[in-house]
């Protein structure tokens, strides 16, 4: 497509939510891109999308490597990696200890696929319907590639007031594995959850991919985020307050579901 910031974006924002389950903000980022041949037009717009989205997430950029590997990538590919490191107080870490049965869990939208299933949604896009990157997704209205390349969203403006207030329990943010694969690993032993799918309005993109792509519930489930990108366990006299926060800072959250006694993620 032509189009390198928001990939830089995006790996900046996902590795900002990975530790900010645990309660920590950012400090610093650095980068790792390795390509065939150095293309000064790729490596700067790489490189932007980053350091737009480390400032978007107060998050400094010192640096990182760029690697020229002709053996090992063919034209036109590249690699690239983050690290992040964070800061939380000790009496503020979230690591499920707090969870409860009948706690109850608070889904945050996604902004489209964030950065899991492409290889599922790629072979159904290009291979079975047959469309190339700039073609229009039917009953959509959007690209192949503006749906697919929509940047990775940061939690980071939406969580930081609830998190400062402790009013989070646990957070699980919804990657490979969605939200069962996600979910359980925040959960202490003991305990699982129940999801209720009707709680939500699943994005068309997911629908479509199922429908053309002859995908199982179950396996979509697995795959992809299907619409929620993080999900808080709270106690429910905070879910009020904590929606409300969502929708002043331009979001949105929703019940979706509560912690149960016995282990398992289970949908009604």
């Amino acid at each position: 497509t032509g189009v390198h910031d928001t990939i830089g974006r995006d790996i900046v924002n996902h590795c900002v939510n990975d530790i900010l389950v645990q309660g920590a903000r950012p400090l610093f980022f650095l980068d790792y891109l390795g390509l065939g041949k150095l293309e000064e037009a790729v490596v700067s717009e790489v490189v932007r999308g980053i350091a737009e989205a480390c400032k978007e997430n107060n998050c400094a950029l010192l640096g990182g490597e760029t690697a020229e590997l002709p053996d090992l990538y063919g034209p036109g590919e590249y690699d690239l990696a983050g690290f992040i490191v964070g800061i939380v107080g000790r009496a503020s870490l979230i690591d499920g200890s707090r969870v409860r049965e009948g706690h109850v869990l608070l889904g945050y939208p996604s902004s489209g696929l964030h950065t899991n299933g492409y290889t599922l949604a790629r072979h159904i896009i290009f291979d079975i319907m047959g469309l190339s990157h700039d073609s229009e997704i039917p009953g959509l209205g959007k690209s192949v590639a503006e749906e697919l390349m929509t940047v990775h969203q940061s939690y980071l403006p939406v969580l930081i007031d609830p998190l400062s207030h402790n009013s989070i329990k646990g957070l699980a943010h919804i990657t490979g594995g969605g939200i069962p694969g996600n979910l359980q690993r925040v959960l202490p032993q003991g305990l699982g959850a129940v999801i209720d799918r009707s709680s939500w309005e699943i994005p068309p993109a997911f629908r479509i991919l199922q429908e053309e792509g002859g995908v199982s519930i179950e396996e979509m489930d697995r795959v992809f985020n299907m619409g929620i990108g993080m999900i808080a366990v709270v106690e429910e006299t905070e879910t009020s307050s904590l929606i409300s926060s969502a929708r002043e800072r331009g979001s949105d959250a929703w019940v979706i579901g509560e912690i149960t006694d016995g282990g398992g993620i289970e949908y009604k």
